[in-house]
């Protein structure tokens, strides 16, 4: 399953790689339409390689893409929060009734509930 893995990925990189040299060429990307910088007085610019703006794109498509999902799933996050805690006092109730009963070995469980009691109170 390793070198499944590690030749998936031998590929994936020669995909990269090869779009990557398929697109060396410089591309000029702008903030604000033409129209719109004239009006606003204000125009920036950058020229990259095309592949840059590819693989830049997909990233940021992928970090958007995680930030929603855990956002989205916060819900559910905190609903097995909850559950873990009510589990975890469960558990507890479950350890005290079992010391209390076998602390009350050979007794009767009427008198072993009032014993019980009084130490709690």
């Amino acid at each position: 399953m390793r070198y499944l893995r590690y030749l998936f990925l031998l590929v994936l990189g020669i995909c990269l790689i090869t779009v990557a040299l398929a697109n060396r060429q410089l591309v000029t990307l702008t903030l604000l339409p033409d129209d719109l910088a004239a009006f606003a007085r204000f125009s920036w610019s950058i020229q990259m390689p095309l592949f840059l703006v590819v693989f830049g794109s997909i990233i940021v498509g992928l970090l958007l893409g995680f930030v929603w999902e855990w956002l989205r799933e916060g819900k559910h996050r905190t609903e097995a929060s909850r559950a873990k805690r009510d589990a975890v006092k469960l558990e507890r109730e479950v350890n005290r009734l079992k010391r209390r009963e076998a602390k009350a070995e050979g007794k009767d469980e009427v008198l072993a509930l009032l014993e019980d009691g009084k130490a709690a109170g």
